[in-house]
């Protein structure tokens, strides 16, 4: 013992008391995923081996018992804390209850059940283990003074996981505080509601200006109601409507919708809204579900069944390559894309079998955890090494394991320092909000790419990449090449090529008779739409007519046809299905459709051919085509602004820089441009520079998610005046305006040309399949099948399976691997 102390006392200039700021690990490995109650494998479990977690008391990183020496050996760093927990026994499991909101940690919502731990702790001296108790009044004050600041704090990954996710917490209403009620008489009675202009006696809202009681909107199955609530709303431009049969005398599970933002909201004088009307709520049962609560239950049924098998013995499967990822709150979207990715053979070579921990820990900055090329390497060993993929074993019952080990499921990993480090460069992967799980695939490979910048040879995200050339004719005769790269091809899912419209046409038929008559259509009779893969295949290669295109040749506005191919066929082909389109009011809307996708496709007719002979390019824009097209201020929009007491110089900018759009755009701008040092400069007798005009990001990343380029949303919006819906226009009516830093934008090479895109032959294998639950990207939950040795598995979560019925026909993304020539 006082040799250890000397031992200690000798180190001490390494120990370190942390300062509120510093960031303290104490909970996972920064190289690993051991934590300070599990271990590496099952037999150390039996043996009840020391595992547990080494915190450097100089640097504050975490390591396992088989990491801690190569942080030695790195450091110097000789002096850590070990922490070691216990399992506590528990009770028997609780029935589990029906969830009442779509929340994980949260009363109501899906039960985490999180184990309870005792801890130990020693203080531990490399390179020999040389272990002294914790507490003791014997250890240097600085070390007594540290230790305690370690325990005390918050972990740094504690820090960066809220467990509990809900939906948005509702809002304010703008129109509740001040909203009109029109003194016509209507008393509502407490009960026998019915639908003012149809026979509808459930769905019903009552409209908190005039009292009327109408049926809700009309679901894409012929269920709910016949819109009747929200045609009132846009006939009179009343804003308010609360559910009938959600009224109770806790006024706060209220239904309460306004139509002009939108949304569920939360409206503070709902008893005196209700009571303008002879509504006395505290006497009202609950008989209906909220907006809110439909949601969740449509969630768990059919779709949420279907993807998830739910309902089928599945058999669980442990070892390499069936490690479960565990749910940090509305992670799913990252967990289901990053277990199909790593089941590729280029990201598992580049992160598993080419690179061990040690290595990535030993380039790694001094700082693993923040560390992309470190973080891949430990989820890729996480994920392929089969080190976590092992039963769970229920209450320390290791006499019983063996016979309890075929029904247990696994504990799997938290990929916590992974999203960090992912999420660090994208605002909105940083929140715990569910996110689509398409931009990230698309954010993670870029990401991959840049820190594989110096050595592409490695950069595993290139077995993704392929080319894409469009080709424009017009009817000069003449033509034009776009050459771009990507990393998925999204696909429209022509409706009108279903394959059962017999059984759609029935099932209309239906539905119109049900409605007729007050009912409602049954789930089990819902038929949906059944598009073929190959039909959203051919309807991407298929001509299109391409409006107001200018012409170089003609010097005039045409109507030109676009067709598209595909110039190198990459390793993996990711096929996203756009489930998610926009209605009128750009208002999202998913499509309730299947696709028949087949174990085997060939896109060999999708490639691209290039420059025919024959064929003549476009020819350039010219100075003068520029100039005659220079764009002068609207003298309406000026005018309205000069009567408002703006300059007649200050006006005629505003207009011009935003193309003329309007008066409150260009009002805006003005506003936003008074001080600027040029305002007062002549107009240029030059077309306006773009670099000059102002461009929301907000709006351009609106853009992106339809799928255009960041270069051509700012384009577009600059040439728009920053509305969304003309600047779409603007992107479909001039696809010459694509341009991409990779490959040229005017091109007579023949395809296949750049070196750095992977091509082969067009034949491809259905390996892997991303699954969406629910009504947006942005809610929900998702899920991936992957085939391996020869069967689907699924992998849900931390859950892994035989997959008994995989969903093909349900993907939101699909990914194809290249068959060999």
């Amino acid at each position: 013992m006082s040799n250890a102390m000397e031992l200690l006392r000798l180190n001490l200039s390494r120990v370190r008391i942390p300062e509120p700021t510093n960031r303290i690990y104490k909970q996972e490995c920064c190289i690993s995923f051991e934590t300070p109650h599990n271990c590496s494998s099952r037999a150390s479990r039996l043996k009840k081996s020391e595992g547990g977690l080494f915190i450097d008391m100089n640097t504050f990183l975490a390591f396992g018992k088989d990491c801690v020496g190569w942080n030695y050996e790195k450091t110097g760093n000789p002096v850590y804390l070990h922490i070691k927990q216990i399992k506590k026994q528990v009770g028997e499991d609780r029935p589990l209850k029906k969830p009442t909101l779509l929340a994980i940690g949260v009363d109501g919502g899906f039960d985490t059940h999180e184990p309870e731990f005792e801890e130990t702790h020693n203080i531990v001296i490399l390179p020999d283990y040389v272990t002294l108790p914790f507490p003791s009044v014997e250890l240097p004050e600085k070390v007594r003074l540290a230790v305690d600041a370690v325990l005390m704090a918050e972990g740094a990954e504690r820090k960066e996981q809220i467990t509990a996710w809900t939906a948005d917490k509702k809002q304010i209403s703008q129109y509740a505080m001040n909203l009109e009620q029109i003194k016509n008489g209507v008393t509502v009675p407490p009960s026998g509601w019915k639908c003012s202009k149809c026979d509808k006696t459930e769905n019903l809202w009552l409209n908190l200006t005039d009292g009327m009681i109408l049926c809700g909107r009309r679901n894409w199955d012929g269920t709910g109601g016949n819109n009747h609530a929200i045609e009132h709303y846009k006939e009179t431009g009343y804003p308010l409507a609360v559910k009938l049969g959600t009224i109770t005398a806790d006024l706060e599970g209220a239904d309460v919708f306004s139509y002009p933002e939108d949304e569920s909201i939360e409206d503070p004088l709902l008893a005196q809204h209700l009571g303008f009307f002879g509504i006395d709520f505290s006497s009202l049962q609950k008989t209906e579900m909220t907006t809110a609560e439909r949601e969740l239950d449509q969630n768990t049924n059919f779709d949420w069944n279907r993807i998830q098998e739910s309902g089928k013995e599945v058999e669980p499967l442990y070892g390499p390559g069936y490690t479960g990822l565990i749910n940090l709150g509305n992670s799913c979207y990252m967990a289901s894309t990053m277990q199909v990715v790593f089941s590729t053979r280029s990201f598992c070579a580049r992160y598993y079998l080419n690179q061990d921990l040690r290595k990535a820990f030993e380039t790694a900055p001094a700082d693993p955890t923040v560390d992309l090329n470190m973080q891949l390497t430990k989820l890729a060993h996480g994920l392929l090494s089969g080190r976590y993929s092992i039963p769970a074993i229920q209450k320390d019952d290791i006499a019983n394991d063996a016979t309890s080990i075929s029904k247990a499921k696994q504990e799997g990993i938290p990929p916590r320092m992974f999203k960090a480090v992912i999420a660090a460069s994208h605002p909105e992967f940083s929140t715990m909000r569910q996110q689509d799980a398409l931009e990230f695939f698309l954010h993670f490979l870029e990401q991959v790419e840049r820190v594989n910048a110096g050595n592409p040879a490695l950069d595993p995200s290139q077995s993704f990449k392929f080319g894409i050339e469009e080709r424009i004719s017009c009817p000069s005769g003449k033509v034009a090449y776009n050459r771009r790269v990507d990393y998925i091809l999204s696909l429209n899912i022509p409706l009108e090529q279903a394959t059962n419209k017999e059984q759609l046409e029935a099932f209309a038929k239906l539905k119109e008779e049900k409605t007729s008559e007050g009912k409602e259509v049954s789930s089990d009779e819902i038929v949906r739409p059944r598009v073929p893969l190959v039909a959203c295949l051919a309807n991407y290669s298929a001509p299109e007519e391409v409006h107001d295109f200018y012409s170089t040749a003609l010097k005039a506005k045409t109507t030109a046809i676009k067709t598209a191919g595909l110039i190198s066929f990459p390793d993996y082909l990711v096929l996203h299905m756009r489930k998610f389109v926009m209605e009128a009011g750009w208002v999202p809307k998913k499509l309730d459709v299947y696709i028949d996708v087949p174990n085997i496709i060939d896109i060999s007719h999708m490639r691209s051919k290039g420059l025919q002979p024959g064929e003549e390019l476009l020819p350039d824009a010219v100075a003068e085509d520029e100039g005659s097209q220079r764009l002068m201020a609207n003298e309406d929009i000026v005018c309205q602004l000069v009567s408002m007491g703006f300059n007649q110089l200050h006006c005629q900018k505003a207009a011009i820089n935003t193309s003329n759009v309007g008066v409150e755009e260009a009002m805006n701008w003005l506003l936003s441009h008074m001080d600027d040092p040029d305002i007062d400069a002549p107009i240029s007798q030059g077309s306006k520079n773009d670099d000059d005009i102002f461009v929301d990001a907000s709006k351009v990343d609106t853009l992106l998610s339809f799928g255009f380029q960041e270069e051509i949303a700012r384009k577009a919006l600059k040439a728009s005046g920053g509305d969304i819906e003309k600047a779409t226009d603007w992107i479909f009516s001039h696809p010459t305006a694509s341009t991409s830093a990779d490959m040229d934008s005017m091109s007579t090479s023949p395809p296949g040309v750049d070196a750095a895109l992977a091509d082969g032959g067009g034949r491809y294998r259905l390996i892997g399949i991303v699954s969406h639950i629910g009504t947006s990207t942005l809610c929900g939950h998702y899920v991936a099948h992957i085939y391996k040795e020869g069967r689907w598995v699924i992998f849900n979560d931390d859950k892994v399976g035989v997959s008994v019925d995989p969903p093909k026909d349900m993907g939101y993304l699909y990914f194809f691997e290249r068959l060999d020539d």
